[in-house]
């Protein structure tokens, strides 16, 4: 699992945080790119897992409770994914107002 997908509560957000700080390699510019791979990576693992969870569903061999824990994983993923996007962009649009 990667951050994105196993954080459920405050406590286990700050233990992800702890573990990607402490388990970080030192070298400066590979570690960042990769946390973002993987990020990216969990964010759509999640998404396929909702969508194959809700085809079971459907299909009636997935129970409701399964079904709408699977959703409300992939849309609090989906909220996650949109904000960092929207952070990004936003940085991008500052240093491109910059002066020179």
């Amino acid at each position: 699992m990667t951050v994105l997908t196993a954080i459920s509560s405050v406590g286990q957000a700050a233990e992800a945080f702890r573990t990607s700080r402490t388990s970080a390699p030192a070298a400066g510019g590979a570690d960042f790119g990769s946390m973002l791979g993987n990020a990216a990576r969990g964010a759509l693992d999640t998404m396929h897992r909702a969508e194959q969870v809700t085809a079971n569903g459907l299909a009636g061999t997935a129970d409701t409770q399964s079904v709408v824990q699977t959703l409300s994983s992939a849309e609090l993923t989906m909220q996650t994914v949109v904000a960092v996007r929207d952070k990004v962009l936003g940085a991008y649009n500052e240093v491109m107002r910059m002066n020179i």
